[in-house]
């Protein structure tokens, strides 16, 4: 053994073995949505990429990309998904192959940092039309700095396409996607924004609003009506954008409103008159925590001074109190005592079903619920007839235009004045109300309910316990700390009514009560007529 021999276990590392292989993937895509709808460059990449890989005698174990990603970050979902195979596919993937750098990242700093990581796995990146070296250091740094002018490219172009937009909006252009209402049409080769058929409809939620003070689940519903589905989470943002007045609102304008070029949805002043009926609610019922033991917040309200009383929590006793914030009212009182007051009120209005009552009861109702609606029938039917009739008016306005007996300005003239009729009409039929289609279903849900209030209130989430609230009192409770009484201005109508033909029917055990809540008496309205013509009930301790 000579010394050479003999020292050689000394030595330190290994000899370096090219691990390389013939497998690459080839990555492909383009900026926008619209050049990837029209296939613009996808081809013209994925060919020269594979041509390259022929011409190299490389293997493509997978194609990615292929459709549109913004390359300003690396947030990409085919990109990411490229990257995940090349780091576990049993194939070992020595190349990506991609056209130019800019295809592959314009994020600068970051897309230098991947192609490091990927290099110490054995994985280079090669753009067809940017061939380096980058085993070698010069080639490294050609293609880092190829990364940074895409970067830097690309924050000029985004320099450009702000101020263009800014320069746009100054002016009164809107840019980007037209608001909910609206549509971009091609008007005489130019881009305008026109109120579509959605828009005409949503109008009425400014009215409704401005004029009726509905919330945004009763707006949501009579949209409904008109086939528009419209989220009422949505509603109220809508109805704060003055877009729909004609003005422009972008942080691009820096705090100013600009008149915008745009037909406005609505006037300027029914726009202020909704805005300002939001404004009322900004924060409304909210379903934290918090609210869960105080849900007559808001909804109970001082008896001497008629201001709603605030509902807070004691935390370190973990109790919910009710208090006004009058100065000098001085009007509070434990949560759970007017929690168990409520109840009793509940308790008080619920329906009590004994035996052979409830057939006779929804006799009753069926036959009230026919007698109310009847003239709204009648009505419905009145109107469907007159709209009929307009539509034959117009169809033979058509004929009579076809057969040229009629100008086409007679034409134009009288065919408005029929569709303004028409859409009158139909305004009027939606408004007057849908018959309910399984009424005996519905009352059977609702005796149900009527059976279980109290119950029913004391399961229910803090939300859906509001809804009860304001459906069984539409203007709330009040609270009197003098007489420790609870009282109530109105009953709704059909709850006060079927509990009225409970009692008229004398099936009601008598009992004494600790509850102190007032009822109002039941106004019945004409043409019916249930055995008594009052509904009051007071439970005391006196």
């Amino acid at each position: 053994m000579t010394e050479t021999n003999s020292l050689e276990r000394f030595a330190r590392g290994k000899a370096q073995e090219d691990t390389r292989t013939n497998n690459c993937v080839i990555y492909t895509r383009v900026s926008t949505k619209e050049q990837a709808d029209n296939n613009l460059s996808l081809e013209t990449q994925r060919k020269a990429c594979d041509l390259y890989a022929q011409k190299n005698n490389l293997i493509v174990r997978g194609y990615f990309g292929g459709t549109y990603e913004s390359a300003k970050n690396d947030e990409r979902k085919e990109f990411n998904s490229m990257l995940s195979f090349v780091k576990r596919s049993r194939d070992k993937i020595s190349t990506i192959i991609v056209y130019s750098v800019d295809r592959f990242s314009r994020s600068g700093g970051n897309a230098i940092y991947i192609t490091e990581q990927l290099k110490k796995q054995g994985v280079n990146l090669l753009a067809v039309t940017q061939p380096t070296d980058t085993s070698t250091p010069s080639g490294k740094l050609q293609q880092n700095i190829q990364f940074i002018f895409s970067e830097y490219d690309n924050q000029l172009r985004r320099e450009k396409c702000v101020a263009g937009m800014k320069e746009a909006m100054q002016n009164g252009k809107w840019c980007g996607k037209a608001p909910f209402g609206y549509e971009i049409v091609r008007i005489d080769g130019k881009n305008t924004i026109v109120i579509n058929e959605k828009g005409k409809i949503f109008k009425k939620a400014f009215e409704w609003k401005a004029f009726e003070k509905l919330s945004s689940a009763e707006i949501s519903r009579k949209l409904k009506v008109f086939g528009l589905d419209v989220d009422e989470r949505r509603i109220s943002e809508y109805l704060r954008n003055p877009f729909y007045c004609g003005f422009l609102s972008h942080k691009l304008l820096e705090g100013k409103l600009i008149k915008g070029q745009h037909e406005p949805l609505v006037s300027r002043e029914l726009f202020i008159k909704a805005h300002h009926e939001v404004e009322k609610n900004t924060h409304g019922y909210s379903l934290h925590f918090e609210n869960e033991p105080i849900p007559l917040k808001g909804f109970l309200k001082c008896d001497h001074c008629g201001q709603p009383m605030r509902g807070y929590v004691v935390k370190k006793k973990n109790l919910p109190y009710y208090k006004c914030n009058t100065k000098g009212c001085c009007n509070n009182k434990s949560g759970k005592e007017l929690h168990t007051i409520f109840k009793g009120g509940l308790e008080l209005l619920k329906l009590h079903l004994l035996p052979n009552t409830k057939e006779f009861l929804k006799k009753q109702v069926i036959s009230t619920y026919n007698k109310i609606n009847r003239e709204k029938e009648e009505n419905k039917g009145i109107i469907r007839e007159q709209i009929m009739e307009v539509t034959r008016k117009l169809e033979r306005l058509e004929v009579r235009f076809m057969e040229e007996v009629i100008t086409l300005e007679l034409y134009q003239k009288y065919g408005s004045l029929y569709k303004e009729e028409l859409k009158k009409l139909e305004e009027a039929y939606c408004e007057s109300g849908k018959r309910v289609s399984n009424l005996e279903k519905c009352i059977d849900i609702a005796f149900e309910m009527a059976c279980n209030l109290h119950k029913m209130w004391e399961i229910l989430t803090f939300k859906d316990k509001v809804l009860l609230q304001k459906a069984l009192f539409p203007q709330g409770i009040k609270y009197c700390k003098k007489t420790d009484r609870c009282r109530t201005p109105e009953v709704n109508y059909l709850i006060g009514y079927m509990a009225q033909l409970s009692q008229d029917l004398g099936q009601i055990k008598n009992g004494e009560s600790k509850i102190k809540f007032e009822f109002p008496v039941l106004v019945v309205p004409p043409g019916i007529e249930p055995g008594t013509q009052g509904f009051s009930v007071l439970c005391s301790t006196d």
